[in-house]
């Protein structure tokens, strides 16, 4: 199992470098709203030569994703942690400041839009964000093991499990497979006070906020939040905007 040690960082890339790695890739993203992820103007930043500091606390973790997502959606991604002697500490220890939930879906990889590199975000993808066991367990390790202090259920516009949901709670219709089982984890989200696109857009947002519930329930959880050791935060991606923002 991997073992949990501070490693210096570096960003890198030149402007022409960084164009032909987003390969046409678009965003604008400032990461939540108001104190609990303070975003940071892209010129507030570190300078791309110097080591970055590692997160050590929530509010620390939550700006660093805020000003790496506010790097994404004004193109000036830095791609950090990609340099051989980052490589090189990696391969004896790792301390990841964050643990991302977020959704399966290709447009919404959380190290591009938050523009973070190797060894900085532990990442656990179901469609949906939908909850098992695996999921579960997945998610306890940074926290639990590691000591890793934040974690952000990340939702997004257009999801195709939330979609899904809805139109199958809407006809009544059984999903191929095991899809069926995505669609009934996701059914008790579902917000029937609208309608159309409205209700699949709202239910996006109710998804986060049960999750993130259920999550911060969990006992062990629980108890890290109390003493300020862990925070969990809900957030959205908006793929017309290419912004990240506060949902719970």
């Amino acid at each position: 199992m991997p073992t949990a040690s501070a490693h210096k960082r570096f960003a890198l890339r030149s402007p022409a470098r960084r164009a032909l790695l987003r390969f046409g890739l678009t965003g604008t993203a400032a990461l939540g709203a108001t104190a609990a992820l303070g975003a940071i103007p892209a010129s507030a930043t570190p300078t791309p030569t110097a080591a970055r500091h590692r997160p050590s606390t929530p509010a620390e973790a939550l700006r660093e994703l805020a000003a790496g997502n506010e790097r994404w959606r004004t193109f000036r991604e830095r791609h950090p942690d990609e340099s051989p002697a980052v490589r090189q500490a990696l391969t004896s220890a790792q301390h990841p400041f964050a643990v991302i939930l977020g959704c399966i879906d290709s447009r919404v990889p959380p190290e591009l839009i938050f523009d973070q590199g190797l060894g900085d975000l532990f990442v656990v993808r179901s469609a949906g964000e939908v909850l098992d066991e695996a999921v579960l367990g997945s998610l306890a390790y940074g926290p639990l093991e590691l000591g890793t202090p934040l974690i952000v259920v990340l939702g997004h516009q257009s999801c195709g499990a939330v979609k899904a949901a809805v139109e199958a709670d809407e006809t009544g219709e059984r999903l191929p497979a095991h899809i069926q089982y995505l669609a009934e984890q996701i059914a008790p989200n579902i917000d029937h006070t609208k309608e159309g696109t409205a209700r699949i857009d709202s239910t996006i947002n109710a998804n986060v906020r049960a999750v993130h519930a259920r999550l911060a329930a969990e006992p062990d959880f629980a108890a890290r939040i109390s003493t300020g050791e862990l925070a969990i935060v809900g957030a959205r991606y908006d793929l017309d905007t290419q912004r990240v923002r506060r949902v719970v």
